[in-house]
């Protein structure tokens, strides 16, 4: 055997994931078949798993603000930078650097916005985040992770996924493939977008990478279908979509059999959590029925 493969094969699980970085990553489509099939049908790969230690959140929100403010204008606030606001850089300062966009003669640029400190920790926010300020005490700014991607959609992968380049899972999917979703009739892994646009990492920020593609995030649009094709065709019956659905299931799993690729148990997963989801997702995604209280601790309007 050649000595790299061996070298491969000596990777632990905890190298394997130290060595990722995570970063996020945000819904995966899948909990294999019916329940009445569970005895006839493999296991499905979004069954529950247990963790390695025992976990103190049923879920994560998280919030990823491509293209959001600079962290030196929110928390990471630099009293030099605003010193020298407008001022040539200074050469000893880039020295040696590489620098996209950078002219002969760059000028600093500091904050304009005010900063103070707050909690009993004295972290210092600026009055962009006047909420945030409330609970500083309850929450962790984290400093010491920082990468020197300066383009966008690098940077997004890597906060995404750990790597500068598509094709590595998300960390939803890691979180996805490793524990797998309590739900039976939704995605453990959804994404929403609040613009317009995807970022510029694409939708390899929310993807499976290498995993088999069932842990990939599942995206909540804002109008029509909250998820894409999960209406039936017009003239198409759900009795119909459901005899579609064994006969395709009964087909792709001979398939697999014969083959053995285990992208065809997801994309069986993925159909049937569709059909399950024409029924739980539009009750889910309407948040009219919501109290008001709900909508204000959540801020579902944009300001």
């Amino acid at each position: 055997m050649h000595h790299n493969r061996k070298a491969l094969l000596a990777i632990t699980r905890r190298h394997f994931l130290g060595g990722m970085g995570f970063g996020i990553g945000s819904l995966a489509l899948a909990a294999l078949t019916n329940d009445n099939l569970f005895a006839q049908q493999p296991a499905s790969p979004m069954a529950p798993k247990p963790p390695h230690f025992t976990p103190k959140a049923k879920n994560v929100i998280f919030l990823f603000m491509a293209g959001g403010p600079s962290q030196l204008d929110l928390f990471d606030y630099k009293p030099k930078l605003n010193q020298y606001d407008g001022q040539v850089c200074p050469p000893d300062l880039i020295k040696g650097e590489r620098f996209a966009f950078l002219k002969s003669d760059p000028k600093l640029l500091g904050s304009p916005h005010r900063f103070s400190r707050h909690g009993g920790c004295g972290a210092e926010l600026s009055n962009l985040l006047p909420h945030l300020s409330t609970v500083v005490d309850d929450i962790a700014i984290v400093r010491s992770m920082q990468t020197t991607q300066f383009n966008h959609a690098p940077a997004q992968l890597f906060m995404s996924t750990g790597r500068q380049i598509a094709g590595n899972p998300s960390l939803g999917a890691w979180l996805t493939y490793g524990i797998g979703s309590e739900s039976n009739d939704l995605p453990g892994f959804v994404v929403m977008l609040s613009g317009q646009n995807a970022p510029d990492g694409g939708r390899s920020c929310w993807g499976s990478g290498f995993l088999p593609s069932v842990y990939q995030g599942v995206e909540f649009r804002r109008s029509g279908d909250p998820v894409l094709f999960l209406s039936n065709p017009e003239g198409v019956s759900r009795q119909t979509r459901r005899e579609s659905l064994d006969l395709l299931r009964d087909i792709n799993t001979s398939n697999e059999v014969d083959c053995g690729d285990p992208e065809i148990s997801s994309r069986i997963a993925a159909y049937e959590m569709a059909y399950r989801m024409q029924s739980s997702v539009p009750e889910l995604a309407d948040i009219s029925k919501e109290p008001q209280e709900v909508h204000q601790l959540y801020g579902t309007t944009q300001g």
